[in-house]
């Protein structure tokens, strides 16, 4: 069940939408690259820019697959869907440990279908990585709990395991790797007062056993990325700016913004929806035991707070750092593990039991939240217009670009006139809500609760393959592969594409084409410090310079946003996307296409071809 759920919600999201400009074709590249270059310890982009920010290990998933199966959006994919199944497996194997079988089994399901878990892998991140590593490390750790308290010193295999995640996870994600689960580990032997299993966990042959896995890559980085010209080395720029500087808000470039903390932990109930309608009963459930902590738990109330701890010690961690919406990720198996152990004891308890009365009530609450959303759904399905044929979603949209640091920003720019576009997904996701939601309700009454939990899983499914459905309808705004076609179809020996601002607003160009682009006023955000670099390509333009290439006769292919207007002055910030140079106007340029909010205008002799008109 878990395997099939997996593979609905996950299989097909391999191959649509095409990969985002930002973050999803900025890592993809940086996976490309690698193979290209033959170099699997510097990661760069853009054809030779170092690209010092990340850990390596899902680059190098990613660049493996690249290998076995060509460069392909699926074969980029593919190693993210993989590591959520393995994942899914850990935990219900976690769950059906510590608590039964219907406990694992929902706690793998909740996950699978959560919403967060989903739209976060939609994105080359690799946070759902760290997930698995820290299952797998938990899991570990309470196993040498057991061996512990039936007088056997753990086994080696175990503390090695629990040193080999922690530093998997270092090569996933950088130092949290070791701050979540050492502070969870020391927050449960405080609560517990057994602080002294610590010593148990043979200290110092586990700490070879990490060193041995983690270390060799960030030495190497260190030696062949080292401080040079003006810049201060990867390992400045990794440990301080990327981990402590990017912690207290202060790292260099700010090309993101912080989430306000009420919205960060206000999203707990979307990212697990439907299931977060017991989250209240799966967070009491270790409040309940507080007077046994020190006096003995049992098996399974030992399982149950560390599993609590491991969400709460990444909620707060991130509470008072710079976050992001997807920083939640790697907390929500704990989470989906509290949620299992609470429905499979609903499942067991008798029928007059405090658990049945408390599932009904979240389950009517559940309803209620149901049938609004499908009222609204409905009701924004009727009301809204069909588009025309072929449109554009840009045009329908209203731009909020201040709000475009934020991981899915570009989401708060639908109107009620764009609604029109989703008028399936929206329909079948208002159906399907209220429908899900009543028979949840009616089945919890009738205390079939096994089987309104499998009526909850099924309508998750639906809701998420129309959460798809949706995101390919927006996917226009969020890539320019379209545009890459167009570009393909004029391309000659010696043209050039540039970009008007940053690298990350056309990196779906350089992916696809797997071609270097320059910049017109965008030496910022994620290419500026390997720039820096003596060896950096020189792809910068300001608007002198990019004169006297618009004109040189080379064919240029600039990519713009529509809303970009002509401009005689540059200013000193960067990027300057809403600008263009005052010599390029747009209505007198050559346009090849527009799509998805963006033009793309070429500087080839009359007759300008026209524009092609793309659906």
């Amino acid at each position: 069940m878990i395997v099939v759920a997996w593979a609905v919600i996950y299989l097909g999201g391999l191959f649509q939408p095409p990969l985002m400009d930002d973050a999803d074709t900025v890592h993809a590249e940086a996976a490309r690259e690698m193979v290209e270059h033959h170099d699997w310890v510097t990661l760069r982009i853009n054809d030779g820019f170092r690209y010092l920010e990340k850990a390596p290990l899902m680059y190098w998933c990613v660049a493996a697959s690249f290998k076995l199966f060509g460069v392909h959006e699926w074969s980029a994919r593919l190693p993210i869907a993989l590591g959520v199944l393995a994942l899914l497996l850990v935990v219900y194997r976690i769950g059906r440990r510590f608590y039964n079988d219907e406990g694992g089994l929902y706690a793998a399901l909740a996950l699978a279908t959560g919403f967060g878990p989903f739209i976060f892998t939609r994105i080359l991140i690799p946070d759902m990585l760290v997930g698995l590593w820290l299952a797998l490390g938990f899991d570990f750790f309470l196993t040498t709990l057991e061996q512990a308290e039936q007088g056997h010193q753990p086994s080696r295999w175990l503390c090695w395991g629990i040193a080999a995640t922690m530093a998997l996870n270092v090569l996933t994600k950088g130092l949290i790797g070791l701050v979540f689960p050492i502070g969870t580990f020391f927050l449960f032997l405080l609560l517990t007062g057994n602080l002294r299993h610590l010593l148990r966990l043979r200290l110092l042959s586990s700490f070879v056993v990490f060193l041995l896995i983690a270390a060799p890559w960030h030495l190497l980085a260190g030696f062949r990325n080292p401080a040079q010209g003006d810049t201060k080395g990867f390992f400045w720029f990794y440990f301080v700016n990327e981990h402590f500087l990017r912690y207290l808000k202060k790292r260099f470039p700010a090309d993101y913004d912080t989430v306000p903390i009420w919205l960060f932990w206000g999203l707990i109930f979307l990212w697990l929806m439907p299931w977060t309608a017991f989250i209240f009963q799966a967070l009491a459930q270790p409040l309940r035991t507080v007077r046994k902590w020190r006096a003995g738990l049992s098996r399974e109330e030992k399982a149950t707070l560390l599993f609590a701890l491991w969400f709460l010690v990444i909620m707060a961690f991130f509470s008072f750092s710079s976050r992001q919406e997807y920083y939640v990720i790697p907390a929500l198996p704990g989470l989906a593990l509290l949620l299992g152990g609470w429905l499979a004891r609903e499942t067991v308890s008798p029928l007059d039991s405090p658990e049945r009365r408390s599932g009904r009530i979240s389950s009517l609450v559940l309803l209620v939240i149901g049938v609004s959303a499908c009222i609204a759904c409905v009701g924004l399905t009727v009301h809204s217009q069909a588009p025309p044929p072929n449109y554009d979603i840009a045009e329908l949209l209203k731009r909020n670009p201040e709000e475009y640091k934020l991981s899915f920003g570009h989401f708060l720019d639908l109107t009620g006139k764009a609604m029109g576009a989703f008028k399936v997904p929206l329909l079948v996701t208002g159906i399907t809500f209220g429908v899900g939601t009543l028979l949840n309700w009616l089945l919890r009454r009738s205390n079939w609760t096994f089987a309104a939990n499998l009526v909850l899983a099924a309508m998750a499914v639906l809701l998420l393959h129309e959460a798809q459905n949706g995101l390919v309808i927006f996917s226009p705004v969020l890539t320019s592969k379209k545009l890459v076609e167009v570009i393909e179809v004029h391309w000659k020996p010696g043209s050039v594409i540039e970009t008007n601002g940053d690298y990350e607003t056309a990196s779906s160009v350089n992916f696809y084409t797997h071609r270097q682009i320059r910049m017109l006023n965008g030496r910022c955000n994620n290419i500026w410090y390997g720039s820096t670099f003596p060896d950096a390509p020189k792809v910068f333009d300001d608007n002198s310079s990019f004169e006297k290439l618009w004109h040189s006769g080379q064919t240029v292919f600039l990519l713009t946003g529509e809303d970009a207007a002509p401009a005689s002055g540059q200013s000193d910030a960067c990027p300057q996307k809403e600008k263009l140079p005052a010599y390029i106007r747009k209505d007198e340029a050559c346009q090849l296409a527009k799509w998805g909010g963006k033009v793309l205008l070429t500087n080839e002799p009359k007759p300008c071809p026209g524009p092609v008109l793309l659906h």
